[in-house]
């Protein structure tokens, strides 16, 4: 699936995306709730960025943990950004905000930021390489010892209990039973749209562009939750003109 056509899903699915997903709020609350810690040395007036912010759900938690924190918002989807935007000024949070409509490599010059979260954003990136660089364009946007906070869909999708893992998720995130069927179906989506990777695998994907080695500090399901600082000139972080 290719860029274009992820963001006509999330497109359609804007209006009811937070429904949709609502049997997972107990997952993303404890996420946040961790990610709070792992923010917690971060100035006071600290500059946040967001990647594929979708509907602003860890932006707007952050923002009101922390009223001097300001944030700039990237997501592809206008039709999602458009509900983030509505949310936060709903929230009383829109001046401390930047939204940006499209990718990483189109937003403006800016001052660089302290931190950046990036939730369920790099699993869709199928290329490993690609994979890298769309982190390394994370880290160009850090300052020195910036921090990244990134979740993703993570499992070793050639493991033995890698199916019953998959059932498991499918109860999670449904209803409805799970068919043999229905399984070789979701598994062949995961293997087709998503970069369902073991975590030893995202992490270095991660260090490779620009980062220190990753800690991972959540698990829930197949969603892992690493952080990693930006990593020092010419020890991890490759030069631009890679």
């Amino acid at each position: 699936m290719n860029s274009e056509e992820l963001k006509s899903i999330f497109d359609q699915q804007a209006s009811s995306y937070d429904q949709q997903w609502a049997r997972m709020a107990s997952i993303n609350n404890n996420l946040y709730f961790l990610l709070e810690s792992v923010f917690s040395a971060l100035p006071p007036e600290a500059r946040i960025l967001c990647v594929g912010v979708g509907t602003g759900k860890e932006l707007i938690h952050l923002a009101k943990k922390n009223p001097g924190w300001r944030f700039t918002a990237i997501e592809p989807s206008g039709a999602m950004l458009d509900v983030c935007r509505q949310r936060v000024e709903e929230e009383g949070l829109g001046s401390r905000c930047y939204f940006h409509e499209g990718y990483l490599d189109s937003l403006p010059v800016m001052d660089l930021h302290d931190a950046a979260t990036c939730f369920l954003v790099s699993q869709f990136i199928l290329e490993k390489e690609a994979r890298s660089n769309f982190f390394r364009q994370i880290a160009n946007q850090l300052q020195p010892d910036g921090i990244l906070a990134n979740s993703d869909l993570s499992s070793g999708a050639n493991s033995e209990n890698y199916d019953a893992l998959l059932g498991v998720w499918w109860k999670v995130m449904a209803t409805s039973t799970l068919s043999s069927d229905g399984l070789n179906r979701m598994k062949a989506a995961y293997a087709k749209d998503v970069a369902v990777l073991p975590p030893v695998e995202v992490a270095l994907v991660i260090e490779t562009g620009g980062f220190m080695a990753p800690v991972q500090f959540f698990q829930s399901g197949l969603i892992h939750a690493w952080f990693a600082k930006k990593a020092s000139t010419g020890v991890n972080a490759q030069s631009d003109k890679d």
